[in-house]
């Protein structure tokens, strides 16, 4: 597998094979493809951070997606990073592509000046990566969720060092 960054004319790769990695998931709105396309179109879209995995045929595999969001306390805003979504084909599932996607991810985001990324997701996944829950940084979200789903990671050392606060997405999220 080849990771790179996503290029316009994988765009209808990308969005089937968003729908179907999501398709038989049990928390999922199952609306992450349309997601992709709004974040593409927004300010909070970065396309280094936007990579696709695909095969020696060039044929996708996965896709993660990188977008800025803001931990806001009060008067204070720090720049982050949230993780959504990781997309991986079915039959390419639970073989450590989307582990090399969000490596490469973490890496390229690093290098760009990044400290810090927030996600939601499974609890038994993304520790492995070096995930903690949110909760030990000070950091929650503007919705309830179990506290083990809601996770960050520091991409640099004291990357979220008081850096307290809610996180603030992006309008397309639709998260007010």
């Amino acid at each position: 597998m080849t990771i790179r960054q996503e290029d316009e004319k994988d765009y209808r790769q990308v969005f089937e094979l968003t729908e179907e990695a999501f398709r038989d998931m049990e928390h999922s709105d199952h609306q992450e493809h349309f997601l992709v396309e709004k974040l593409r179109k927004s300010e909070a879209f970065i396309p280094e951070l936007s990579l696709v995995a695909e095969d020696e045929n060039g044929k996708i595999a996965g896709h993660i997606l990188f977008t800025r969001i803001q931990i806001v306390n009060g008067s204070e805003s720090f720049e982050s990073l949230a993780l959504a979504p990781v997309s991986v084909k079915p039959e390419f599932q639970n073989q450590g592509l989307g582990g090399q996607l969000i490596r490469e991810g973490h890496r390229i985001a690093k290098e760009l000046g990044y400290q810090s990324v927030i996600l939601i997701g499974h609890e038994k996944y993304y520790p492995r990566f070096g995930y903690e829950k949110t909760s030990n940084f000070g950091i929650s979200f503007p919705f309830e969720i179990p506290e083990e789903n809601g996770m960050a990671i520091e991409l640099i050392k004291d990357g979220l060092k008081n850096k307290k606060g809610m996180v603030k997405y992006p309008k397309e999220f639709g998260i007010d």
